[in-house]
């Protein structure tokens, strides 16, 4: 221990060590500060849902109450949903930051609704916000390779490294220096994330999750600096050889990773879905109303005991195609989600071989802001739109007049647990 306190000591008065080590604490600190805030941000604006949505639903309601109509009820209601984050989101927002996590569905189709609310494309989104997973996966590399890239050959060059070689427990001595430098990096990271994860709640086992890819990650980067430095080039050389094996291992295996894999499994957009769908839509008011009452009942015989539809206009005929463009576009739908699912997969494969790729996948699915935790959101809302449209199916097909007294029976949107 007094070795390693006088080690320390050393360390302490190398100003640029301990400036690396300050900038990095202050890029943690401040990524974590950037994520909190945002998370705290989505988080408001998914509490102020239910009196938006009361205020919402009692102008309509005033004036659906004097029409008796269920039609005009389903048409004009709009019902929220929302995706709440999960304790670790403000580490690795993931696609939190591409997708919309609150969004309001009728009772018409859906699957336009679900794609008009995609603006962004998670396919061209850059590596990320600046969060704490863009600091350790992207910045922390820089960070080892400052301090690591001449712990020999800088004692070499100042001519000092045969006597400390000759010193009783010579070689101890860079295993001290190595593993005080890769605890104080460690430190660095650690300290204020667990400060942040204490305060947004997180459980303890994730906490240790999250603290385990830290060392692991700075780890494999030290060995990285390690095997560089056996090398016995120059410092400069050593620093050279660093940078670029980051920006091979970090920045462009990845990226061509990305491109290759995108190459290999093309999928269509999810503009497309919605497209098709309105197409659909649209060509239901040129074919006979028959024609598209006995598609929707022979896919929904419960309702088809209803009673014939008239020469007027009938919401019934209505929301009936537009249940059945959502049912033409469904196997683009599963092909689409598919495509996605095979490209996640083969990203995740590329993790075990591509550290970067690893743990940007690893903080993302603990924080449960990847693609499935964005593809459980909806099936929650699909979910929900079948009882909306069963709630509002039950007094069109039946000729029930709907009432203000009858919103407060609609199906609401049940908020799953983020813990």
């Amino acid at each position: 221990m007094s070795l390693l306190r006088y080690e320390l000591r050393l360390l302490v008065r190398q100003r640029l060590t301990m400036f690396v080590l300050a900038v990095l604490t202050c890029l943690t600190v401040a990524a974590l500060a950037a994520g909190m805030a945002e998370v705290a941000r989505q988080r408001a604006a998914i509490a102020a849902v239910p009196a938006a949505q009361a205020e919402d639903i009692g102008a309509v309601a005033a004036w659906i109450d004097a029409k008796k109509d269920a039609g005009s009820a389903a048409y004009y209601s709009f019902h929220p949903t929302w995706n709440a984050p999960a304790p670790l989101a403000f580490a690795a927002m993931g696609m939190r930051d591409v997708s919309p996590y609150i969004l309001r569905i009728r009772a018409l189709g859906l699957e336009a609704q679900i794609w008009d609310g995609d603006t962004f494309n998670p396919e061209l989104a850059l590596p990320g916000r600046f969060d704490f997973a863009f600091v350790l996966v992207f910045l922390a590399p820089l960070f080892v390779i400052a301090l690591f890239h001449d712990l020999r050959s800088g004692e070499r060059e100042a001519g000092r490294e045969r006597m400390l070689d000759a010193l009783p427990g010579g070689r101890g001595l860079w295993r001290r220096r190595a593993g005080l430098r890769l605890a104080l990096l460690c430190a660095a990271l650690a300290v204020p994330f667990t400060v942040a994860a204490a305060i947004e709640g997180v459980a303890l086992g994730t906490i240790l999750a999250v603290l385990d890819v830290i060392v692991a990650y700075l780890l494999f980067w030290s060995a990285v600096a390690a095997l560089v430095g056996r090398l016995r080039w120059s410092s400069v050389a050593n620093a050279a050889t660093l940078a670029a094996t980051w920006l091979v291992l970090v920045l462009i295996v990845p990226t061509l990773a990305n491109v290759a894999v995108n190459a290999a499994l093309p999928v269509h957009q999810g503009a497309e879905i919605a497209m098709a769908q309105r197409e659909a839509v649209n060509q239901a008011w040129d074919i006979p109303r028959e024609q598209t009452m006995r598609r929707f009942y022979a896919r929904h015989p419960e309702w088809a005991d209803s009673a014939p539809l008239g020469p007027a206009f009938h919401y019934k005929w209505y929301l009936a195609f537009h249940q059945n463009g959502d049912e033409s576009v469904a196997p683009r739908v599963r092909a689409y989600r598919a495509g996605l699912e095979d490209r996640d997969a083969a990203s995740r494969a590329l993790g075990w071989v591509l550290p970067s790729v690893g743990v940007q996948a690893l903080l993302t699915r603990l924080a449960r802001t990847d693609l499935a935790a964005q593809l459980a959101y909806q099936d929650r809302i699909r979910a929900f739109h079948r009882r909306l449209r069963t709630f509002y199916y039950g007094y069109l097909f039946r000729d029930r007049s709907f009432a203000k007294a009858d919103f407060a029976r609609a199906p609401r949107y049940e908020e799953v647990p983020s813990g």
